[in-house]
């Protein structure tokens, strides 16, 4: 479904008229047009399959290198992706931690980032959009386990209401057999040792 950027504009205006300024002024002309475009890319993905990039996929015993797949689990750290909260409309951004345990396929990591961005480019909360990441992949892959952590900041609480500029939100999601404490542990300080890298 592509984003209606006409009425976007118009209704840019309105709300420019309704806070009490002239949408005409030169500061502002050309505000709804810039609105409408920021909109068709933060919510590309409404109505995109998130699982699509997940297709093709790579046999771990008949692949083109068995002997360099992995035995254990493949872990993707530190992917940047922004969103927007469906309460009041302003971004959160952060950095999602994704592991998988494959069966018999693994899949190319950027299919992983894909089917992050698409479930992020959309009207969210942090909290869905962990469990979401989580079910496409456990759902559309063969994996034993899937471990989705997130790490972001919120407009909501950074700007306004407590406004608190330092505070971040870390979300879990878990399948299979990450849905045990102890068998997610390791994955869950390799993710931390990143963070404190990062720092």
């Amino acid at each position: 479904m592509s984003v209606d950027r006409a009425r976007i504009e118009s209704l840019t205006r309105e709300l420019l008229e309704a806070i009490g300024e002239d949408p005409d002024r030169p500061g502002l002309r050309q505000t709804p047009a810039r609105v409408a475009e920021l909109y068709a890319e933060f919510f590309a993905g409404v109505g995109e399959d998130a699982a699509a990039p997940l297709e093709r996929t790579i046999s771990v015993t008949r692949g083109p290198a068995p002997d360099t797949l992995p035995s254990g689990a493949v872990l993707l750290r530190d992917i940047r992706f922004r969103s927007v909260c469906e309460h009041h409309l302003l971004p959160f951004a952060g950095r999602a931690h994704l592991a998988y345990l494959p069966g018999e396929q693994v899949v190319g990591l950027g299919a992983l980032v894909r089917v992050v961005e698409i479930l992020a480019a959309r009207p969210q909360v942090q909290e869905r959009l962990g469990e979401q990441i989580a079910d496409t992949i456990a759902e559309n892959l063969d994996t034993r386990g899937v471990l989705v952590v997130l790490d972001a900041s919120h407009g909501c609480v950074t700007m306004r209401g407590g406004r608190q500029p330092e505070a971040s939100t870390l979300t879990i999601a878990a399948r299979g057999v990450y849905e045990d404490s102890i068998a997610r542990a390791e994955l869950i300080a390799l993710i931390g040792s990143s963070a404190g890298a990062a720092s």
